[in-house]
C-alpha cells in the first residue's frame, strides 16, 4: 500500500475542513470533551512531532499552541503538513526515533502510522461537522491489522489493558480478511466491514451496533475486545 499518498490525501481532507466559517469550539463527540480546535491543535502537533521524531532522532518535542482564529489555525496546520510530508518523502528504510521496539524504528513506521492516525481523525472531524465517511476497505483492514500488530500487544505490555484470555475472530465481508485476537479457538466471531470493524477498535463504533453479526458467545467477545486495544 502506497502510505505516502494516503497521507498526502487524507492530510489535504482534513485541512479543507478547517474553513474561515468553521466553529473552533463545536464539540468532537467520538473523542471525548475535545472542541475541533483541540482535534486540529492533536493532529498538527502530532506532525510535528514526528518531524522531530525524524530528523532529530527524538521523541520529546514539545510545541506551542496552534492559534485559535480559523484562519490562522488554518494556516498553522498547513505549515504541519508541510514540515511531516518533508520529513517522511525519504527512503521508508531511513532510521528514526518512534515510541515502540515492537517495530522497525523506521521511517515507514511513520508513513504507516500517520496515515492510519490521519484517517481516523479525519472521520472524527467530518462526524463532528456531520459529513463523516466509510474508510476505503483495503485500507480499513490495515488499519485492523496495525491495531492487532501494534496497540494491542501495547496496551497490555503498558498496564492498559489485560492479556485476552479467550479468543475471538473478526471477519472483513467486504474485503475477505480476518484476525484472531487470543489464545486458542475463537469464542466467538465479530462480522462487518473492514470500516466499521477498525472504527469499533478504536471505539468509535458500538460492538453492539446493528452493522455487526456476532456468532459464538457474544459476551465473551465482546468483553475480550473491549480492551481497550487502543490508546
Amino acid at each position: 500500500m502506497d502510505f505516502m499518498a494516503v497521507l498526502r490525501e487524507k492530510l489535504d481532507e482534513f485541512g479543507e475542513l478547517i474553513t474561515p466559517g468553521v466553529d473552533p469550539s463545536a464539540p468532537v463527540p467520538s473523542c471525548g470533551d475535545w472542541t475541533f480546535y483541540d482535534l486540529v491543535d492533536h493532529v498538527g502537533q502530532g506532525n510535528l512531532w514526528v518531524t522531530t521524531a525524524v530528523l532529530e532522532q527524538r521523541g520529546d518535542f514539545q510545541g506551542e499552541p496552534a492559534p485559535k482564529d480559523p484562519v490562522e489555525l488554518r494556516a498553522w496546520y498547513d505549515g504541519t503538513v508541510k514540515s511531516i510530508l518533508a520529513a517522511v518523502s525519504v527512503d521508508p528504510e531511513t532510521p528514526a526515533w518512534t515510541f515502540t521496539s515492537q517495530m522497525p524504528r523506521k521511517v515507514g513506521f511513520w508513513q504507516r502510522r500517520r496515515a492510519q492516525e490521519t484517517l481516523m481523525h479525519l472521520w472524527d472531524a467530518q462526524d463532528a461537522l456531520g459529513v463523516a465517511e466509510a474508510f476505503e476497505p483495503a485500507l480499513a483492514a490495515d488499519g485492523v491489522t496495525e491495531v492487532f500488530e501494534l496497540f494491542a500487544p501495547r496496551m497490555v505490555l503498558r498496564g492498559l489493558a489485560s492479556e485476552p484470555t479467550a479468543a475471538v475472530g473478526l471477519r472483513a465481508t467486504d474485503t475477505g480478511d480476518s484476525w484472531t485476537y487470543g489464545p486458542g479457538t475463537p469464542v466467538a466471531e465479530i462480522s462487518g466491514t473492514a470500516s466499521d470493524l477498525l472504527l469499533a477498535l478504536w471505539q468509535r463504533k458500538e460492538l453492539k451496533d446493528s452493522a455487526f453479526s456476532w456468532q459464538g458467545n457474544w459476551a465473551e467477545g465482546e468483553r475480550v475486545l473491549v480492551g481497550p486495544l487502543v490508546p
